[in-house]
């Protein structure tokens, strides 16, 4: 899977005159579904939202999807260096870069757009000219009180301060009382004092003004004391007032005291709810996360994580089943074309299984042979099957089976394939790619295929026809991470068997025995458990060998017989 990343502003991550991250695009491979698996996509990062398209020159067509950043998720893949998944509720995209420096890249970026996406971001208040009321909330905030802000704050702590307020006004009080104490005091002198003057004026009689002003050098009179009420000053008893006072802010702080307590065991009440609520609330949301992680994994099944792989979720009996899932799906589908095609009539083959066909002193057998071999873990079972089909010749089966002009009418587990090189007349060099059975991953094999006649040392030799394919390595057609190549060694060796007709008749199809021996080295590479392989070739050999037989018959009837 290549990556191409370019990025369509700087080479900087926050372009200098807007203040916003710069525009991503690039080709990432994205998991499709597990039919085609990973393709490359151009996907392109801009505005807070993640899009992609089937290629860059689609792009003017419009996006296939696109994802929202504020809430995504982004995760970096345990095992695998180039993948990253980003989710968004239950949307899940599947990403792979070309290598770990364009994956870190990506997911940089990704963090820087989803960072700024987010309310209240500096560089957002910037490009909104907000910067203005952001500085005057602080403002108002730090003219606020900050105890009231402060978590932790209980009643139990409010009560401390009250306490403590309480011993100050206790303090303010008793100075109170001793200022009041001295006042009553000073007033009680004056007022003695007031009333030796006048009884000395009854006594030595003055002008009325004579003893209360006095003549200042500039002329003017300045009064000498002012009079004192003894009956007002009599009239407020300051010390009594004093003692009230102190007694009622005692009894108003007892009081609140008292409310405070009150409010304690209130509280003690309401946090023992609280809490019983807050473990409630716990069970349910973790009751809730192991639902939703149970839904994802139901949702999600069929995703890159539960591949063929090293580190697959999957389990060798749910492997096993999805397989044979698939290829039952697979079957119906085949069955289904085959019924829709008009068959043309054609002499019925020997039949499967241990019956025999006899043709003079001949006797045949269709078996499969098996050899189960593996190596560092890999199944590399050889097989060897007989087969005998009446009416066609050995050269017939292999010309049909080695031309690659009708292998996609007979070989259904063929995706597309294609002549990489043209060596000679009989022999080729092809790439192919196989349909996907998932959960395993897609195989692709390239080989040589030759076919010739095998040259009869005696005249009682059978005419005997091979074709011959084996694993080759080609720079046209090299190994991608799309698929598992394969390795293979197989060999069609088919003879010719002729009974002699009755009298002069001529040689017809009722007279001909082709017998078919196969056999097959196939390593399949990737990490498919050995019991799935091992049913795997055990259901599809004999399969193929009657589907191929089959099709020969038909291609070949009511045509010149071909030695």
């Amino acid at each position: 899977m290549s990556e191409k990343s370019s990025s369509s502003g700087s080479e900087e991550d926050v372009d200098p005159e807007s203040g916003q991250p710069v525009e991503l695009g690039g080709v990432l491979s994205k998991w499709t579904n597990y039919i085609h698996g990973w393709q490359d996509r151009w996907v392109v990062l801009k505005n807070n939202t993640l899009s992609y398209y089937k290629s860059e020159d689609e792009r003017e067509y419009g996006c296939r999807g696109s994802l929202c950043l504020s809430k995504a998720v982004i995760t970096p893949h345990e095992f695998d260096e180039c993948r990253f998944d980003i989710s968004v509720n239950d949307s899940v995209w599947y990403l792979r870069a070309e290598d770990p420096e364009h994956r870190l890249q990506w997911i940089e970026s990704i963090e820087l757009h989803k960072a700024e996406s987010g309310y209240g971001s500096e560089t957002s208040l910037r490009r909104h000219g907000s910067m203005l009321s952001l500085t005057s909330a602080a403002s108002a905030l730090s003219a606020t009180s900050t105890s009231s802000f402060k978590k932790g704050h209980r009643l139990r702590e409010k009560l401390a301060e009250m306490e403590t307020f309480r011993d100050i006004l206790c303090r303010q009080v008793d100075t109170l009382q001793k200022y009041f104490d001295s006042c009553a005091d000073v007033s009680k002198d004056e007022f003695q004092r007031d009333r030796v003057v006048e009884e000395d004026e009854e006594e030595f009689p003055t002008r009325p003004d004579a003893g209360e002003y006095n003549h200042n050098n500039n002329g003017s009179k300045e009064k000498l004391f002012s009079p004192a009420s003894p009956k007002g000053m009599n009239g407020i008893d300051f010390k009594g007032e004093a003692i009230t006072f102190k007694a009622t802010t005692a009894g108003i702080l007892s009081t609140l005291s008292h409310c405070i307590e009150l409010m304690v065991k209130r509280e003690d009440s309401w946090q023992k709810r609280l809490d019983k609520e807050l473990e409630k609330r716990r069970r349910i949301e973790d009751a809730y996360k192991s639902a939703m992680n149970e839904l994802k994994k139901k949702s999600h099944y069929g995703g890159p994580d539960y591949e063929e792989g090293p580190n697959s979720l999957i389990n060798e009996d749910e492997f096993f089943d999805a397989v044979e899932a698939a290829l039952d799906r697979q079957d119906k589908i085949e069955e289904q074309c085959q019924s829709e095609k008009v068959r043309i009539p054609r002499l019925t083959p020997v039949p499967p299984g241990d019956a025999y066909s006899t043709i003079g002193t001949h006797r045949f057998a269709t078996k499969v042979y098996r050899r189960e071999v593996e190596e560092n873990g890999i199944v590399l079972d050889p097989l060897k099957a007989t087969h005998s089909v009446k009416g066609v010749t050995g050269h017939e089966v292999c010309h049909y089976f080695w031309d690659t002009d009708v292998r996609l009418d007979w070989e259904t587990t063929i995706e597309n394939f294609n002549v990489v090189e043209s060596l000679s007349d009989n022999a080729v060099i092809v790439y192919q790619t196989h349909k996907r059975v998932w959960p395993a991953s897609q195989r692709d094999v390239l080989y040589l295929s030759a076919i010739r006649k095998i040259l009869a040392t005696n005249e009682n030799d059978p005419d005997t026809w091979l074709v011959c394919n084996f694993s080759v390595e080609h720079d046209k057609a090299l190994p991608t991470n799309r698929c598992v190549r394969a390795k293979i060694n197989v060999a069609m060796i088919c003879q010719t068997l002729v009974s002699p007709p009755e009298g002069d008749k001529e040689i017809s199809r009722d007279n001909i025995l082709c017998k078919i021996t196969y056999v097959a080295n196939v390593n399949p590479g990737g990490w498919a458990p050995a019991s799935v392989l091992r049913a795997v070739a055990k259901r599809e050999y004999p399969k193929f060998l009657k589907r191929f037989t089959s099709y020969v018959q038909d291609k070949t009837a009511g045509k010149p017989i071909l030695f």
